[in-house]
């Protein structure tokens, strides 16, 4: 049994939080964490948008607990493993809200947590958004900190408070100890007041202080930025941009080469060509996931639908650059076959750092419905993973999931606008965390309905579940069959719909 309230300071073994659920190939699910607030003006039991991060032995992950309807929720949770997934201990997030212990009263709500660690001063940061009463109306970006392995964290320091509407947030830090800026942390957002103007801050201290926010050389406009640094201490930020004349979205990217005191202008990746899901849920935009590798290759993949006809639904796609302004052809990832009618959207990409070229250990979990045709009745989510480079027979993981069992809100239904794959280096196998959800109480009810309680929680997989060794199993001969520059219902948009 869940304890009915866990205070920030506490930490369960897995052993005593978690609940173990038949894997959807055999093998079994590790419930790592449970909704345990209970204030009123927010859904319960809920937990979604999960990111995680692993360096050595040790992963740690952040996720939203108490989804509200119209935007972030009560605080934010981790979740942390010191032994490479095998057991996990659990908490929340303290001083972040009015819900956390202690409560923070500047903040109503919490939002969008996002995990990196930085080796040069041993701190573990999860990034993320906290909403100024009244809601919406300021967003400021901050940081918690923890100087024990991701087991207790520190109050929050803010990166951003300038009393504008910052959104999506992103950290990540340079632990390259030959890099020249080994020891520096840049943390990405928007700035939704200024048109999703896409900025940068730098901290070198562990996160402890933060420079102020810097936009690109053009002001590229856009959200969901995910920076990765590569050995030699190069940031590169693929985003998904808003910019653009002739699509409605495009994936893009920008870079900088002096540690963050300028960046560049932004380089096209490719158009985007997005399908908005059926059955209203919430995967509002073609946000990309980026990681490298050894090397310092950088992989991004998105949701895609230029390899199907009339783009009737998504595949995911994937782009790699050396150096941040020449990326690769796009290439399908092979799920599924062209037309099989599969829909797929929300990915998690993890990248073994210690592989690298041809050698390079990919693990990508995600969301889809096995038959995309469907509606907010009818479609049946379930979350997916396949291995690569070379990629592995794709594997179900978890669901199905009835849309109503997620808690919903102004843009859908949602276990969240990412999830996360996180893999120990040498280890060869992948953790994906995700978001999973069952039917509510009483069963009748939707989630989110007067009296109801939900029961969507974040999972993982047992150590040694999912390889990350491929197979033989390519996308080569898929041709593109649909591009949004020549779609009529294609859109330009200045602004994103707020986002938190």
């Amino acid at each position: 049994m869940l304890p009915c309230l866990l205070s920030y300071h506490t930490l369960l073994p897995l052993a005593e939080i978690s609940r173990t659920l038949i894997f959807a190939a055999g093998g079994h699910l590790t419930q790592i964490s449970s909704d345990p607030y209970t204030n009123p003006d927010s859904q319960h039991k809920t937990e979604v948008e999960p990111d995680s991060f692993a360096f050595g032995n040790t992963i740690v992950s952040a996720f939203q607990v108490g989804r509200f309807f119209n935007g972030g929720a009560s605080n934010i949770g981790f979740a942390t493993s010191t032994n490479a997934g095998k057991t996990w201990t659990s908490g929340f997030l303290p001083d972040a809200t009015v819900n956390s212990t202690p409560p923070n009263p500047a903040y109503e709500r919490a939002s969008d947590p996002a995990v990196a660690f930085d080796a040069r001063h041993n701190v573990w940061i999860i990034s993320w958004l906290g909403l100024r009463p009244p809601v919406p109306s300021v967003v400021d970006v901050l940081v918690s900190r923890s100087t024990d392995s991701g087991l207790t964290w520190g109050n929050p320091v803010a990166v951003n408070a300038s009393g504008n509407f910052n959104d999506k947030n992103w950290t990540v830090c340079d632990n390259t100890p030959t890099s020249p800026h080994y020891g520096n942390c840049y943390t990405e957002f928007d700035d939704n007041t200024l048109g999703d103007l896409e900025v940068m801050s730098t901290s070198s201290d562990g996160g402890l202080t933060w420079g102020a926010e810097q936009p690109t050389a053009d002001g590229s406009h856009g959200l969901g930025g995910q920076p990765v640094v590569q050995p030699n201490g190069t940031v590169i930020v693929p985003y998904m941009g808003l910019d653009s004349p002739f699509f409605a979205f495009t994936i893009s990217s920008f870079m900088s080469t002096d540690g963050g005191a300028t960046w560049s202008a932004s380089t096209l990746i490719s158009e985007g060509d997005f399908h908005h899901p059926n059955g209203n849920i919430r995967a509002s935009f073609p946000i990309p996931d980026a990681e490298s590798d050894k090397s310092g290759r950088v992989y991004v993949v998105w949701t895609d639908c230029r390899f199907e006809a009339s783009c009737a639904s998504s595949d995911f796609v994937l782009s790699t650059s050396t150096d941040g302004t020449t990326w690769s052809p796009v290439s399908r990832i092979p799920i599924d076959k062209v037309g099989s009618g599969a829909d797929h959207f929300i990915a998690g990409l993890g990248v073994d750092n210690s592989t690298s070229g041809k050698h390079a250990h990919l693990g990508l979990a995600y969301y889809f419905y096995p038959n995309g045709n469907c509606t907010t009745s009818t479609c049946q989510l379930e979350v997916g993973f396949i291995g690569g480079k070379s990629w592995s027979r794709a594997q179900r993981v978890a669901g199905p999931m009835t849309l109503t069992w997620l808690p919903a809100t102004t843009q859908g239904r949602m276990v969240g606008d990412y999830i996360s794959t996180s893999i120990v280096p040498g280890d060869n196998d992948a953790t994906p965390v995700f978001a999973l959800a069952h039917a509510p109480t009483p069963p009748t009810a939707a989630c989110g309905d007067p009296g109801a309680v939900c029961d969507e929680a974040i999972f993982t997989t047992p150590e040694d579940l999912l390889t990350l060794v491929g197979g033989t199993n390519t996308a080569s001969g898929n041709s593109v069959v649909f591009s949004s520059r020549h779609s009529a219902s294609s859109r330009s948009l200045s602004n994103a719909p707020t986002d938190y």
